[in-house]
């Protein structure tokens, strides 16, 4: 079970002058959580899908997601009756052999609710000079510097959608299939801003991969000599991302389908100010369900801390890597045999 902020569906085990005390706590945390959900309108149909548990959304991330979008209503700048929420504190692949649910559809007039995988940002480890990688389960590192592949908490809107073809695949059957994938681009607003300058949104978790080219002079993706890209579909949803946000293919379609010319809020949890709050909680030792703050507890105990990047700090030190490590001439790609 995950620690929630003020102390929603979990009391740690504090002495507070004998039992009766405790059992106080232990009582009263979880009716003030309900009671702060109360004061904030949230349906009962919608709690019962709040906590820490599999597919369940964390507190202050629905109440965050929720106040965003009721503003971006009122402003008349949405209309969809649905908004997106994710909580990228959350680990995406438990280790079972299943993708964690930590992106939300909630749907309050239809009283839907749907939590499903996505993929954070991998982050990048230049050598010797700075490491801001992170691992397929748990983000460590967060950001919104250019180039950085780091996944940046806040708000966005959902804007245009972009398909693109990739390259040619073996479908079932053995027959040779385009692949084209769907780009939802986001924009951001304070630290989300650059979202668009980022190249920042949402696609499916798949690519061809293992390209070769392939002589098919008919195809309207062919290139002048009439050669395409083929290679083999490869899905990675729960895996990692360029700092985008990415679903399996099922997903991405169900997703891309319901803000289609009808854009909708999307809320990434942690912002900055989360990150840097858990961090100093944590060097501190001071276990979160006292302080307040949120983050889930399994990933935290598998990161110890994270840190946030600002594009201030790191993106000169990535462009003068890059400028030190400047990238080797591309190899032709071979022809399939």
């Amino acid at each position: 079970m995950n620690s929630a902020s003020s102390g929603v569906r979990k009391t740690a085990c504090v002495r507070i002058g004998g039992a009766l005390a405790a059992f106080s706590l232990l009582f009263a945390l979880p009716q003030a959580a309900n009671a702060a959900r109360q004061n904030n309108d949230v349906p009962a149909w919608l709690d019962s899908h709040v906590g820490d548990g599999p597919n369940q959304i964390a507190w202050p991330v629905l109440k965050r997601a929720r106040a965003l979008y009721m503003q971006r209503v009122a402003e008349g700048k949405v209309k969809n009756a649905c908004y997106f929420a994710m909580d990228a504190t959350k680990p995406n692949d438990p280790g079972d052999g299943k993708t964690g649910g930590r992106f939300y559809i909630v749907c309050e007039a239809a009283q839907s609710f749907e939590a499903m995988s996505a993929g954070h940002g991998s982050g990048k480890n230049l050598g010797g000079v700075a490491d801001f990688s992170n691992g397929r389960t748990c983000a460590r590192n967060f950001g919104n510097a250019l180039d950085s592949n780091l996944t940046m908490g806040g708000s966005y809107l959902t804007s245009e959608i972009k398909t693109s073809f990739k390259g040619y695949y073996k479908a079932s059957g053995g027959a040779q299939a385009a692949y084209l994938r769907s780009f939802l681009q986001f924009d951001g607003e304070g630290e989300t801003a650059n979202a668009r300058q980022r190249a920042i949104g949402g696609h499916a978790a798949a690519k061809v991969g293992g390209i070769c080219m392939m002589k098919n002079a008919s195809s309207p993706y062919a290139n002048k000599e009439g050669y395409v890209p083929f290679g083999s579909l490869i899905t990675y949803a729960g895996g990692r991302s360029d700092g985008c946000t990415s679903w399996s293919p099922a997903d991405a379609s169900e997703v891309i389908g319901k803000v289609k010319d009808n854009p909708t809020t999307l809320y990434i949890y942690p912002e900055s100010k989360d990150i840097e709050a858990v961090a100093k909680a944590a060097a501190a030792k001071a276990p979160l369900v006292n302080t307040g703050l949120y983050w889930n507890d399994d990933c935290l105990k598998a990161i110890g801390k994270p840190k946030f990047w600002a594009k201030a700090q790191l993106e000169p030190v990535i462009e003068k890597y890059k400028a030190d490590h400047p990238p080797l001439p591309a190899k032709p790609i071979p022809i399939c045999n």
